[in-house]
């Protein structure tokens, strides 16, 4: 009957009855298409010697259905240019060779993923490994001559026997596959044969890097494969050549992402120094000797995620959020003491640093370009831009970004993102949309493109304004502002977005007649808790979220995220459990609210959204559930995220413009 009902509804969103038919190249702006098929760089690998940036482009392929990402170069003074072609595959993770004689990386070529290297000036790639459960990740060894990876353990005998006799069945996390480090030998002419360094049950290797003399790999490793599992995680050093391994951190709590120091005396790790509380607590940087010893934590006084880059002879690089924006930081590893060093771009993702690190590259975007790649001297920061992405919408009419800031209903001060049309006009009020992030420690930034479900960019140019709130527990605004909605789930956060809401429709910009809100997975929840608790809205779009707290808590694979928040389990708190739940007040609900949601999510299970829909239609309130086939917590495949984008500007065409759209067939 669920699956009947589920097709019904699909073929219901498809054939409508309607009073306008719209095609792809009548909407307003570009076609969804167009930009669900942008281009985007990432991972920018700067060669040792500075001599060349490796990075990556990403691109739709929709005659398969998927995305590709393939390795481009860019030199000093010329043209970028494509290094690899991966014609059944993707090719990613580019990792310049000590010398930069070599790139290597990874690539699917019609198997599991392997390592292959490439001369940076072109010509084939030469296949290094052939792993039968594929590579993880990886890194070259100090002398050049050699490659560490981790990779998935085989199945065993035991579970392919079992399978034979009895089918298919899986105990709950009971059955799983754990990731070892192993070494191979770069030898162009044959394929060389993995040496094991670690192995066994007792736990799965995460990250990993070698020590600067090539002698030792300090590693992460935790007891499951599991998100469930980071909670334990602890780090270790192997030797490289007996394969013997010592116990550096196994404190309570994560502690991972170990790197070395340059003088191999120190291990900087990231720690919650045995604080359960890790969803929404401040992670900090901290070292420890590389042969055991005390731990020093660094960055007490720094009231965010510091995001290890590298350490060197001048600190520690890291990139952190500071509100919306990303900036990079110099941390000194005697002392603690810390400073910003690059402001510029607004949002600086990811930087690569070259062996000497008097030069960097980076990837990053503002609110004037897509995410690009840039080159700096670290002497002097002066970052250019060695790429050009941002020409893909060059003109488009992308309307303006800014941060405002509001006060909520006790008083918190809330930032968010403001989109305005070309055309903006003070003295009209418009459509107002409101984009609500997940998380909840994630941060709405002030970006050009958005390309997830929501249609931002057609919705400016059919003149609509868009507020994307950072609601308390949003990350870049300190350990106080995210615990701001333990045990006040919901209800805190549907303060600050209609707070959001009241202001803009005070200062003149928004037609309270007509606001629409949508999100996906907190996002989602903070949606259904509206949609069930607020009159403000005329549509809302409930992505992946949570209905009830109870139904997540019991179906999730993160259990630990609602007993951090809630503080309690359903058996023995269930009002805060009632409190913080949207089902709780279905009976208030009257907002029409279309429900997306995958087929397989284990992070917020599908349950959430079924108990939503039958609750709405209860009430008789408006209401459509679609879901996205063979997909989980997220949609990451081009048709199907077309599709979604083309549910959200149908439901909001009806109830916010009044306008009855039908989506095209081709």
């Amino acid at each position: 009957m669920i699956r009947k009902s589920v097709i019904g509804l699909l073929i219901g969103m498809f054939f409508s009855a309607v009073v306008s038919a719209q095609k792809e190249e009548m909407l307003p702006g570009p076609s969804f298409k167009d930009v669900i098929s942008l281009k985007s760089v990432e991972s920018a690998q700067i060669a040792p010697d500075g001599s060349a940036i490796a990075y990556i482009v990403k691109s739709s392929d929709w005659v398969k259905n998927q995305y590709d990402t393939e390795i481009w170069l860019v030199r000093e003074g010329e043209r970028p240019f494509q290094l690899t072609n991966t014609k059944d595959g993707s090719s990613f993770s580019p990792k310049w060779s000590p010398d930069a004689t070599w790139v290597a990386f990874l690539a699917d070529r019609g198997d599991n993923s392997q390592i292959y290297i490439i001369n940076p000036g072109g010509g084939e790639a030469i296949k290094l490994t052939s792993h039968k459960e594929g590579i993880d990740s990886f890194k070259w060894m100090p002398n050049g001559k050699q490659i560490v990876f981790s990779a998935l353990d085989s199945v065993g005998d035991d579970r392919k026997k079992l399978e034979e006799l009895y089918g298919r069945f899986e105990m709950d996390d009971a059955e799983f596959l754990m990731a070892h480090l192993w070494i191979t030998d770069v030898d162009i002419e044959k394929t060389p044969v993995p040496r094991r360094l670690t192995s066994g049950t007792d736990y799965t290797v995460d990250l990993f890097d070698p020590s600067p003399d090539g002698t030792k790999i300090v590693f992460d490793h935790r007891p499951r494969p599991f998100e469930a599992s980071w909670k334990d995680s602890d780090i270790s050093i192997v030797d490289v050549s007996t394969g013997n391994i010592i116990p550096l951190v196994t404190q309570p709590g994560p502690d991972q992402g170990s790197m070395w120091s340059p003088d191999g005396k120190w291990i900087l790790f990231n720690t919650s120094m045995g604080d359960q509380d890790y969803f929404y607590k401040t992670i900090k940087l901290a070292k420890i000797p590389a042969d055991g010893g005390k731990i020093a934590v660094l960055t007490s006084s720094f009231n965010e995620y510091p995001n290890a880059l590298k350490w060197t002879e001048r600190g520690i690089y890291f990139n952190a959020a500071q509100k919306s924006l990303v900036h990079l930081f110099l941390l000194d590893p005697e002392n603690g003491s810390w400073k910003r060093i690059a402001d510029t771009p607004e949002i600086i993702i990811d930087v690569s640093f070259t062996e000497d690190n008097k030069t960097a590259a980076m990837t990053a975007l503002s609110r004037t370009s897509l995410l690009e790649i840039y080159k700096t001297s670290l002497d002097s920061y002066t970052p250019v831009k060695v790429t050009d992405m941002t020409a893909q919408v060059k003109d488009w009419p992308l309307g303006t970004r800014e941060l405002i800031s509001w006060k909520s209903r006790d008083g918190t001060e809330i930032e968010g993102v403001l989109w305005k049309p070309k055309d903006y006009d003070s003295r009209r009020k418009y459509p107002l949309l409101v984009v609500i992030h997940g998380g909840p420690q994630t941060t709405s930034r002030p970006m050009l493109i958005s390309t997830y479900v929501y249609p931002l960019v057609q919705w400016l140019e059919k003149g609509a304004i868009i507020l994307e709130p950072n609601y308390r527990g949003s990350a870049g605004y300190g350990e106080r502002f995210r615990s701001l909605n333990v045990r006040n789930l919901g209800v805190g956060d549907a303060w600050d977005v209609e707070s959001g809401v009241d202001y803009l429709i005070g200062s003149g910009l928004a037609d309270k007649d007509r606001i629409g809100a949508m999100g996906w997975s907190q996002g989602g929840y903070i949606c259904s808790f509206l949609s069930t608790n607020s009159k403000k809205f005329k549509a809302i779009s409930m992505g992946a979220g949570i209905s009830d707290w109870m139904t997540y808590y019991v179906g999730t694979d993160i259990h630990r995220f609602t007993l951090q928040y809630l503080r309690a389990t359903p058996w023995d708190d269930p009002r805060i459990y009632a409190k913080t739940s949207p089902i709780t007040n279905i009976k208030k609900a009257q907002t029409p609210t279309l429900i997306q949601h995958g087929e397989n999510d284990r992070r917020v299970p599908i349950s959430n959204a079924y108990e939503m829909l039958q609750g709405l239609r209860d009430m008789g309130v408006e209401t459509k559930l679609i879901v996205y086939k063979g997909f989980g917590h997220g949609i990451s495949k081009p048709k199907e995220l077309l599709a979604a984008i083309w549910h959200n500007w149908q439901w909001f065409a009806k109830h916010i413009w009044n306008e009855e759209v039908e989506i095209p067939m081709k």
